[in-house]
């Protein structure tokens, strides 16, 4: 959630910014600048009457102690009307406050000053490549490969479950439990704490990293109003919720696998085959914790810590940085990295980095005191350390010679050090 105060000292700025996103922000910026108003002129008003009511009860008082009965209970009877007011602009004021929130939930984090400005993922902009593109030399999608090794049953999943959900099968469930062994083992040599999450959580959780009300059609709510997580990156965020952390806590790194779920509900027939686009799927999730002037260095870390993934798979890639048509709802700044799939001869997005700054943070009310004792909220970033499923997927494509699966090094020792499946 963005500052109102901040919208309202600084609303050409902020509308200018957020009208590069898709989407049209100055009407809704104009209201919750106006709620906001109509909120500090309640609160005056209240004050003023507060104030006024603390010095008619002295009066009382005093008048109670020189016996000037008649005079006290007039006295009386006006604060009984100055509480009857206060009353009445006490709940005008909560139901201003409610719309306020309402508002202020809808409306995305502020795109980074210099972040390209676009419509969709076509105007992303490409920082760096890595990686040897590997040539195409089949005519095999990762989910023939798969079905062909008898790695994933594509019609188990539909069968227990519906649409858009697999079972692994033999090598094809080890293949998954190994890729989580090998990066979670990676992030934790490079400072990271694993942590283990509860798949389910209530809705404050969801409120606290913007997945609320945002994404409520992607997400799937159980009984007791709890949802099962759309990503690591909503437990992980809030274990620090309402906190204030010490300025030596921070920066916090965590790390975690887990499946995850959407819905995806606005990506009807795209990628109904196949592993890209699951409604159950693997995850290992990076997660950051930071002060405010730290936040951009940490991205940039974080970045180099997801293409450490894919260097240890020898897997080509590029890293482009997001457009503000492209850019997520809680995001100041994104950098993706996309995977080379020989088979559909382009790059499909595995990994999102995004910094928050203290959009999410003020919403869970995530704070920390820095060196001056100043109580500030702290920056959150997360990013994907990476998609399993999106992995194993990319693995199947480049290393798939015609007739047998070639197993990137890193994994043979998973595998008795077998060189390939076949």
């Amino acid at each position: 959630m963005l500052d109102i105060n901040f919208i309202e000292n600084n609303l050409v700025k902020v509308k200018k910014q957020l009208n590069k996103r898709n989407g049209e922000y100055s009407l809704i910026l104009d209201e919750v600048v106006e709620l906001n108003i109509q909120r500090k002129s309640i609160l005056k008003e209240v004050e003023n009457l507060k104030a006024n009511k603390n010095n008619l009860s002295k009066q009382v008082g005093e008048l109670m102690r020189d016996k000037q009965i008649d005079d006290a209970n007039k006295i009386k009877n006006e604060v009984t009307l100055i509480n009857s007011s206060i009353d009445i602009l006490d709940e005008k004021l909560k139901a201003i406050q409610e719309q306020l929130t309402i508002k202020l939930q809808n409306i995305p984090n502020i795109p980074n000053d210099k972040m390209p400005v676009g419509n969709d993922d076509n105007d992303n902009v490409e920082i760096r490549t890595w990686g040897k593109e590997f040539v195409k030399n089949h005519d095999k999608a990762h989910w023939d490969i798969a079905d062909k090794l008898k790695l994933v049953d594509f019609e188990a999943g539909p069968k227990l479950s519906g649409s858009r959900f697999v079972v692994y099968t033999g090598l094809g469930a080890k293949l998954v439990r190994s890729l989580s062994n090998i990066l979670l083992n990676l992030h934790t040599s490079k400072g990271y704490t694993e942590i283990t999450v509860p798949l389910l959580v209530n809705s404050q959780a969801m409120y606290g990293t913007g997945q609320l009300p945002k994404f409520k059609e992607d997400a799937y709510i159980t009984t007791n109003d709890q949802y099962l997580i759309p990503t690591g990156e909503v437990p992980l965020t809030n274990l620090h919720a309402g906190e204030i952390l010490d300025l030596t806590q921070l920066p916090i790194h965590y790390t975690t696998y887990s499946q995850c779920f959407r819905q995806e509900a606005g990506s009807a027939g795209r990628d109904t085959k196949g592993l890209i686009r699951l409604h159950q799927f693997n995850k290992v999730e990076l997660v950051k914790i930071t002060d405010q002037e730290s936040s951009e260095a940490e991205l940039q870390a974080m970045v180099r810590d997801a293409e450490a993934v894919l260097q240890l798979f020898n897997l080509p890639y590029r890293l482009v940085e997001l457009c503000t048509g492209d850019v997520g709802f809680s995001s100041t700044k994104t950098y993706d990295l996309e995977v080379w799939f020989p088979e559909q001869n382009k790059y499909r997005e595995i990994s999102s980095c995004s910094n928050c700054t203290d959009f999410q943070a003020r919403n869970m009310q995530t704070r920390y005191r820095d060196a001056n004792g100043e109580v500030k909220l702290v920056h959150t970033l997360n990013g994907s350390g990476v998609a399993i499923d999106r992995l194993l997927a990319a693995i199947l494509e480049n290393y798939w010679d015609g007739e047998k699966l070639i197993l990137p090094i890193v994994l043979r020792p998973y595998f008795d050090n077998t060189e390939y499946i076949k």
